[in-house]
């Protein structure tokens, strides 16, 4: 089964100009990545689970079908179908996939989630999303049992830890006999996935997608990772799975691809253990955000690794890296750019195309991107300009969830706008310029600074909140709070007590690194807080 669109180098040019889509009218993301490979080899390795003990456990395509299968006629018996939204809150490990194969067989929503949002954060996207069911762990589950009173939809609960009335086991589910089941056909453009973007403006938007964007993301998976798949590849990434970069950049492509994905949860990203873990499990190819390669470029390279390219996004990654990575990793870094709404649409790689220090590169075939500016004018060389994806493409968005006002303001005129600037040079390379004004770049997130906002108005001392962005030499940027605070109030322990509170309602990789006391904010002439005047002070 030979799955790959592209099987020679060639130019990055010559590839864009012949390449052509061939999406079929029919397809699901669970036949595609797990049964069909179930059919024609169930014994190949699909996932290889790492545990925190340095435990090895290795799941077979037919593994994963088979329990895949009874989790889908688990799930149906609770009344699950068609369109339902299923949330996975779970950390990287075999059980987040599994769950996610089975909810797309019964033609279900998968509803990645992030382990360390806050209760806040987590009520919004249930109750928003109208989750009908829940898949966590035993650690997640109290918090997840406290809001169910607070979200109606919400009926199904599920722990892979026992079952405890009314919470269900996960690992007893898997088990469900599963004989003559079929699974729901659906189309290509039927609804695959959500994923909620970080609420850069406002609250956060749950972005629909449909199963067409898995071959939306191949191309620029093959050429990122150096002609991806090649014999004997094992896939890894240290991005947690409940978002698009890990999820879409490496482990979704994995399984299509019939390629072994590692997985492992970090509790805190380790460069050594990094490296031991990519060296103890033989990985060829991995997606690393760029705050986790600057901390790895810190560290001493062991010898022993078989990488032969990395790619990455987010921020934008020096030419100091790019050679780090050639002459003590052995590998090629290539660098990716795209959003939740629609990603891997810019790429660059030095074996395809003239390396151009800062800059994205190139538009990945398939996809249309252009760097307009006033009346969709496409911008001139040196221009600045917004980042814009011509519609339809396989790998953008069907909708944002509930939120048709905000869709129709993200699709002007047959354009995506990305809403992050750019300029384009005369070989038509793409070189970041800015974001919107409000998004943070954090350590390869994109933070959004509403929610934290809202956290700390939570506070009785606190009348006035607005979190910005501040450069970093490690993380691109810190979040940074800047707080007007009640006559009285006391500051002593206070910024302690804050960050707290973001960590416990919102996410903690979310915390500001720094809360400034200020006796007012900047304001505009209609009351909204100037944040571009907050930075750097």
């Amino acid at each position: 089964m030979n799955r790959q669109i592209f099987r020679a180098e060639a130019r990055w040019q010559t590839l864009q100009d012949s390449f052509r889509w061939s999406i079929p009218e029919k397809m699901n993301i669970a036949e595609l990545c797990c049964d069909s490979w179930a059919r024609e080899r169930p014994d190949q390795v699909a996932i290889i689970h790492v545990g925190a003990d340095g435990s090895r456990q290795a799941w077979t395509y037919g593994q994963v079908k088979r329990a895949s299968d009874g989790l889908a006629v688990a799930l149906a018996a609770q009344g699950i179908t068609r369109g339902d939204r299923v949330a996975v809150l779970l950390t990287q490990h075999p059980f987040v996939l599994i769950t996610q194969m089975a909810v797309m067989k019964l033609g279900a929503v998968a509803l990645p989630l992030f382990t360390l949002f806050g209760e806040d954060a987590l009520r919004y996207r249930l109750a928003d999303s109208g989750a009908r069911a829940v898949v966590t762990d035993p650690a997640n589950l109290g918090r997840v049992a406290a809001l169910r009173s607070a979200i109606p939809a919400l009926e199904t609960l599920i722990s892979t830890g026992p079952a405890r009335a009314p919470v269900l086991s996960l690992p007893e589910l898997i088990e469900t006999p599963a004989r003559g089941f079929r699974p729901v056909e659906t189309q290509a453009d039927d609804p695959a996935m959500m994923i909620y973007t970080s609420g850069t403006t406002g609250d956060p938007k749950g972005v629909l997608h449909a199963h067409r964007f898995l071959f939306g993301h191949l191309p620029c998976m093959e050429l990122s990772q150096g002609l991806f798949p090649k014999a004997g590849d094992v896939g890894w990434t240290p991005a947690d799975w409940a978002w698009i970069g890990g999820l879409m950049d490496m482990a979704i492509p994995c399984l299509y691809y019939g390629i072994p994905l590692v997985s492992h949860r970090f509790a805190k990203f380790e460069p050594e253990a990094a490296f031991a873990l990519m060296i103890r499990e033989g990985v060829t190819n991995a997606f690393i955000p760029p705050t986790a390669l600057r901390l790895m470029k810190q560290a001493a390279v062991p010898g022993g690794l078989r990488l032969r390219a990395v790619s990455s996004g987010g921020e934008p990654l020096g030419a100091d890296m790019l050679d780090w990575g050639e002459a003590r990793l052995g590998a090629e870094i290539n660098e990716l750019y795209g959003q939740t709404e629609a990603n891997l649409i810019v790429a660059a790689r030095s074996a395809m195309m003239d390396r151009v220090p800062g800059a994205m590169g190139l538009a990945v075939p398939g996809h249309d991107v252009r760097v307009l500016g006033a009346d969709d004018r496409e911008t001139g060389a040196g221009e600045v300009g917004e980042v814009c994806l011509a519609m339809p493409d396989p790998v953008a968005f069907l909708r944002y969830w509930n939120k048709p006002e905000a869709t129709e303001k993200k699709v002007k005129n047959g354009w995506l706008r990305t809403g992050d600037l750019a300029t384009r040079g005369t070989d038509g390379q793409i070189t970041f310029h800015a974001r919107d004004d409000d998004v943070i770049t954090s350590a390869g997130y994109r933070i959004g600074p509403s929610e934290i906002e809202a956290a700390l108005l939570r506070h009785p001392d606190v009348l006035m909140a607005a979190v910005v962005g501040e450069p970093d030499a490690i993380r691109t940027e810190i979040v940074v709070a800047h707080v007007v605070l009640r006559a009285g109030a006391e500051w002593e322990g206070l910024e302690n007590a804050l960050k707290t509170l973001v960590r416990e309602r919102v996410s903690a990789h979310l915390v500001p690194r720094r809360v400034v006391r200020a006796e007012s904010l900047p304001m505009t002439a209609t009351g909204k807080i100037m944040r571009r005047a907050l930075r750097g002070q």
